[in-house]
């Protein structure tokens, strides 16, 4: 059986669904809820409940918001470091959730700065790893989070790269990320994020091109469903599930998972996307970013 180690990120998530459009200066009623959220710790948290074992490497601050998160993976069965940072904050995202569902974030690091080799666990009984692009795109964790790449590929283990919102990798650059897609064995995007790395705007042809840097490639495409292509093979496609759209947060996180889940025990790439589109569908349905 897989277990999969997820390096990146654990934040706790403050949402506001807003029902109506909001005005500067005014107030706007709203409903406001907490969550754990954080791409690594989430795609974690899908896996265990999913039944894949996994363990996210987790840095905290010594404060209350780092004892909710870390006890929230203990409730879902993740397995997790316990780096607490002293003086240090627990990386809060404001979450604002519009009458579509449809999310916009202002994410604070907080403690997930400076992620490096010393938070890598043992890896005996890793078998697949997932990279969130954000501890990348952060200065401050950017040559740790190298150095735990490089430390995983010597042990030859796969590793799936999900590079982050379009926002964020503007920070670092296109030739950047594209030198980091060299680096991974997989990359999962959405049809955005792929057009910025390829700059190709039709997603078979995105796939085609970003083959050139990584051997797999899967987009997801929202209400389209979502592709997948390896070197040599061609492109398989499935449509999305049907559902309700409460809250979008965290949908690319437990499609991932999903993927994740079929595909690092050896299943094919349709069964893979099937997967991922399932979680992703039971993600949307639900407030936050967890199972």
């Amino acid at each position: 059986m897989a277990k999969v180690l997820c390096v990146g990120d654990i934040m706790l998530d403050v949402t506001a669904v807003v029902g109506a459009s909001i005005k500067q200066g005014v107030e706007t009623r709203a409903t406001i809820s907490t969550q754990g959220g954080g791409a690594a710790a989430n795609v974690a948290s899908w896996l265990s409940v999913s039944g894949t074992a996994a363990h996210v490497i987790a840095r905290v601050g010594d404060d209350a918001a780092g004892q909710t998160v870390l006890s929230e993976l203990d409730k879902y069965g993740v397995a997790h470091s316990q780096t607490l940072i002293p003086g240090a904050n627990t990386g809060v995202v404001i979450v604002l959730v519009d009458a579509l569902g449809e999310r916009t974030m202002f994410p604070d690091s907080g403690a997930n700065s400076g992620l490096s080799l010393a938070d890598l666990p043992p890896l005996d009984e890793i078998t697949a790893v997932y990279l969130s692009g954000y501890p990348l795109v952060n200065p401050k964790s950017r040559e740790g989070v190298l150095d735990i790449l490089r430390a995983v590929k010597e042990r030859g283990l796969p590793v799936i790269f999900d590079p982050s919102t379009v926002g964020v990798l503007l920070e670092v650059g296109l030739n950047q990320v594209r030198e980091w897609l060299a680096l991974v064995d997989v990359v999962i995007l959405n049809e955005e994020e792929a057009h910025f790395l390829s700059g190709k705007n039709n997603p078979i042809e995105a796939a085609a091109e970003l083959l050139k840097k990584t051997p797999l490639v899967v987009i997801k495409r929202g209400g389209n469903g979502a592709l997948a292509q390896a070197r040599g093979s061609a492109v398989v496609q499935i449509p999305a599930v049907e559902t309700e759209v409460l809250d979008t947060t965290g949908a690319g996180d437990a499609f991932a998972a999903g993927f994740i889940l079929a595909w690092a025990n050896d299943g094919d790439l349709i069964d893979a996307l099937n997967s991922g589109a399932s979680l992703a569908a039971k993600c949307v349905s639900t407030l936050g970013a967890r199972p």
